[in-house]
């Protein structure tokens, strides 16, 4: 009994250390991420611009982030970031959480895809190293759709993160001031292992990565080399 105790000790840092390869709901998560990427970047009249892609220090996509309430609402959605590596190569992806509260006349339940593309070094830092409020820690402005539209809608305002959402179809930029973007520390445990820090994981110190997670980042790679 004693040995057999010692036994399950010794492996059970090794257990701990390993990732969670199977989990088929963040899986599932990350092949929906990758199914709107592919999705809004085949219809020409409604796509991120290729020149704001290129010049882009980071890329999420929120699959299917709800939107709740009557009167008082709220939304709340998990999904991908990748960062565009000092080389120009994108990173593989950390998971992350989207959530906000919203004022106004509402009803009913809305799933809605949201796509952030960063444009600064400070916003991607920043949620790096915790969270921030899209608006206050960082301006937000709905994005310019359509490969050939120019990335200067908000000239003025110079706003470091552009926001877009789809919803029944419809692709379009829009305002998500007020809403929390931070790291989802348990899904990222659960993929890649625990004690992975994001950074660890921008910076590729992760092994077996699932192929949806790969994928994630190989579809940026491929939409940004245009």
């Amino acid at each position: 009994m004693t040995r057999l105790r010692l036994f399950l000790l010794t492996l059970m840092p090794l257990a701990l250390a390993l990732p969670a390869q199977a989990n088929p709901s963040l899986v599932a998560k990350a092949e929906d991420a990758v199914r709107v990427l592919d999705e809004v970047m085949r219809m020409p009249e409604s796509a991120l611009p290729q020149a704001m892609l290129r010049d882009a220090h980071a890329i999420a996509v929120i699959p299917d982030v709800v939107k709740a309430g009557l009167v008082l609402g709220g939304r709340h959605g998990r999904g991908l970031l990748s960062v565009k590596s000092p080389d120009g190569t994108w990173s593989n992806p950390s998971f992350i959480r989207l959530s906000g509260g919203s004022v106004g006349w509402q009803a009913g339940v809305q799933a809605t895809d949201v796509i952030l593309v960063f444009r600064s070094q400070r916003g991607v830092d920043t949620i790096v190293n915790g969270k921030f409020t899209m608006g206050a820690d960082a301006s937000v402005a709905a994005g310019p759709v359509g490969r050939s539209a120019a990335a200067s809608t908000d000239g003025q305002l110079r706003a470091e993160i552009y926001s877009y959402s789809r919803s029944r179809g419809l692709f379009a930029g829009v305002a998500l001031d007020g809403s929390v973007i931070s790291i989802d520390h348990r899904s990222n445990q659960r993929i890649f292992g625990r004690n992975v820090t994001p950074r660890r994981i921008f910076e590729g110190g992760v092994a077996n990565v699932p192929g949806a997670v790969v994928d994630f980042r190989d579809r940026l790679e491929e939409y940004t080399s245009r």
